[in-house]
């Protein structure tokens, strides 16, 4: 026997000092052949689910669609490879992609250059700081987001990224302000204008994949619904696209808005080639050192100003590009030689005839329109690989986005070890949380090298990895392998694919992470859990687009509940039960001593609470004035702070002074060691501190009952000292 613990402590030191510590995906050799075939098998099966999800999540994101593309290739390779789970299918998910887009849209033109930009950097961002908790062995700081506030948060963001999609299933225009519910309630009020091969899109693939989740749930419903309405879209013209010049529209109002957006766009750009000359210049000079540091401060002033002015600018242009794409248009073709004009819809005057299609204003640039009168679809996906490059850094940036940054660290990795964990529990895997930190955080920095936003691990992609006999963590490599054949090869295939389906794929995905039955488990195990999360769900719903305020303002609520909860805990005096045990006497209706007084104080002492504690004591010894003993029951104080200490020791002197004593029992490691360390050990009394409460009874009855024959504390009496 010996000698197998000798060989076991062996193991457990060459295990640690082993390369697969840092290179965990060492773990998986040697792989069997039918595990191989297992892998391959679950990362195909993974990949025909992975390729339409994450270019939907891709445009929940404000990004474009090919971008969830690059989400999905590496930073599923590299999570799988360093991370702890063999199961869990990394990239693009529901609720970063959400969270990214609600954190760049005040910054940033949604699906601009600079929005894509500003993705790109937050991933950094969040894979820094899980790799730095990682590093740092600090996972358990996602403990300060509780499970309800994710239940608040993960429900009101269900709601919302469905409802973020109507637009695209109504085929009509959707605004972007800071209110969620107004730019909702805009999409209601345009029902009316609804694009019904849009619509009709939107629902088919709906019954697709509702209808083979229930009647065939093997077969990958989500690829055949998007394969299908691609070949119909393809077949019946979807798409239809126009162009135009601003001066062509007739309504004033809307002309002289184009004009303004494409004037401002040109002074954006002119703007932006200042900032770009100036920038160059400055660190020309620093590399010269010629010049004095009063002329490069006044560059770098100058150029504050473009950046300020810059920010203005694009400010009004959203804002702008927002009420033109609500216009909805007619075309009335020209006479020979003539340009064609463009009404509002109804204002097209009775004598001229229109082609018959509604248009609106997708883009505007240098006086040419770019009109839309079908349905939207993905369009051109550029083949080929992600171009690797560091993303653009500022600290003025980053300074705009590490709250941001922080959140979808913290909720992205709490999304992702949870569903480690609840698959680790069929697999019989140890987790550990750290080293998920580790990859995630990895995932994250060579995402943000190759064009990627942030990604987290996903429930249903993880779920079909798991179901489809996935061994390793090998099966992450086969599915970012496809992801790349795809990229290479098959991106023209996609161009025809309906927004409208992506949008119904989002809506599929998100339905399962509503669960209000969670909201009231929540509230029947403690109202204040049940409080919390429905201060988060209401929040997040409330502060939508700022997702990362509602999530904050739920952990913020659910840290003040739990010291509240622990600034009054539940404090008993004890009387003698029949079964031998002492029980609160209020809830057990037991009879008490007039002489000695048992107290059960079930928390641990600490500055917020010991105010409490001290009013407890002093009750109990008001309450019994004949007491001369008043023991304090502490197998409940975990822990001890200087706070607590000198109460005690208050109380102590105070007691002593008025005759009575204060004993202990049931006191921790802990505990003792800080009253050694204090002194208060000593100011107490070895004699008054006892292991056992029966013990402190049992003394404390030979001094009462025997010494003063006071037969009434016999009450407390411990059950051995009856017999």
């Amino acid at each position: 026997m010996p000698s197998e613990i000798a060989e076991k402590l062996s193991t457990t030191r060459v295990n640690l000092m082993s390369p697969a510590k840092f290179l965990p995906f060492l773990k998986w050799f040697p792989i069997r052949g039918d595990a191989i075939r297992a892998d391959l098998l679950a990362g195909i099966t993974v990949a025909l689910v992975l390729i339409p999800q994450s270019m939907a999540y891709a445009q929940l994101a404000g990004l474009p669609a090919y971008y969830g593309l690059y989400a999905a290739f590496l930073p599923g390779i590299i999570a799988a490879l360093w991370g702890s789970s063999a199961q869990l299918a990394t990239g693009p998910v529901a609720v970063a992609s959400l969270l990214t887009a609600s954190a760049l849209a005040p910054l940033a033109a949604t699906g601009s250059e600079a929005f894509v930009a500003l993705a790109i950097l937050l991933a950094l961002l969040v894979g820094i700081v899980q790799l730095t908790l990682g590093v740092f062995k600090l996972g358990v700081v996602v403990n300060f987001l509780s499970h309800p506030v994710i239940v608040g948060f993960t429900n009101a963001a269900a709601i919302i990224i469905g409802l973020s999609q109507l637009n695209k299933i109504f085929g009509v225009s959707m605004g972007r302000s800071e209110h969620f519910i107004n730019d909702i309630w805009g999409v209601l009020l345009q029902i009316g204008e609804t694009h019904v091969p849009t619509l009709l899109m939107g629902v088919s693939a709906f019954a697709i994949m509702w209808g083979l989740k229930k009647y065939a749930p093997k077969l990958p419903g989500v690829l055949i619904a998007v394969t299908l309405t691609t070949v119909v879209s393809y077949s019946i013209g979807f798409e239809r696209n126009s162009v135009g010049r601003v001066e062509q529209i007739m309504d004033s109002e809307v002309r002289t808005l184009a004009g303004d957006f494409s004037g401002t766009e040109q002074k954006i750009g002119e703007i932006n080639q200042q900032i770009s000359a100036k920038s160059a210049a400055i660190k020309t000079q620093e590399k010269a050192e010629k010049e004095t540091n009063q002329h490069l401060a006044a560059l770098h002033y100058e150029v504050e100003l473009l950046r300020l002015s810059l920010t203005d600018l694009e400010a009004e242009n959203r804002k702008r590009n927002r009420a033109l794409r609500k216009f909805i248009l007619e075309r009335v073709p020209g006479a020979a030689g003539e340009s064609d004009r463009l009404y509002l819809q109804g204002q097209t005057p009775r004598d001229l005839k229109s082609d018959g299609h509604r248009w609106r204003i997708k883009k505007i640039g240098q006086g040419e329109i770019k009109l839309v009168g079908g349905g939207e679809v993905v369009g051109g996906i550029p083949s080929g690989l992600p171009s690797l490059e560091v993303p653009k850094i500022s600290w003025d940036l980053i300074g705009a986005l590490l709250s941001s940054a922080l959140v979808i660290s913290l909720v992205g990795f709490m999304e992702a070890i949870s569903i480690a964990k609840a698959m680790a529990a069929k697999t019989k895997q140890r987790i550990d949380p750290n080293q998920e930190l580790l990859g995630q955080g990895i995932a994250n920095i060579v995402g943000s090298l190759s064009q990627s936003f942030p990604v987290s691990g996903s429930f249903s992609r993880s779920a079909v990895n798991l179901n489809a006999g996935a061994k390793t963590g090998l099966s992450s490599v086969f599915t970012g392998l496809i992801v790349l054949v795809t990229l290479l090869f098959l991106t023209p295939l996609l161009y025809h694919l309906p927004q409208a389906v992506l949008a119904a794929v989002i809506m599929m995905a998100v339905i399962g992470l509503i669960n209000f039955k969670a909201i009231k488990h929540a509230w029947h195990a403690h109202k204040h859990d049940g409080i919390a999360a429905v201060v988060t769900f209401v929040a997040t719903l409330a502060f939508a687009p700022h997702l990362d305020n509602g999530i904050m303002v739920g952990a913020g609520l659910a840290i003040i509940l739990y010291l509240l909860r622990t600034m009054t805990p539940r404090v008993a005096i004890l009387g003698r039960h029949a079964d031998g045990t002492l029980r609160d006497v209020k809830v057990h209706n037991l009879p008490t001593s007039e002489h000695v007084v048992a107290i059960r104080f079930d928390g641990s002492l600490y500055f917020a609470n010991v105010a409490y504690f001290e009013d407890a004591i002093l009750e109990a010894a008001a309450d019994n004035p004949k007491a001369r003993y008043i023991l304090v029951v502490g197998d409940g104080i975990n822990q001890l702070d200087a706070s607590g200490e000198e109460v005690i020791h208050h109380l102590v002197e105070r007691l002593r002074d008025n005759g009575v004593t204060l004993l202990f029992s049931g006191l921790k490691k802990q505990v003792l060691d800080v009253m050694e360390h204090t002194g208060l050990r000593q100011l107490i009394g070895e004699e008054n501190i006892f292991a056992t409460e029966d013990m402190a009874l049992d003394v404390v009855y030979r001094q009462v009952c025997e010494i003063d024959g006071n037969t009434e504390f016999c009450l407390l009496r411990p059950a051995s000292g009856a017999a």
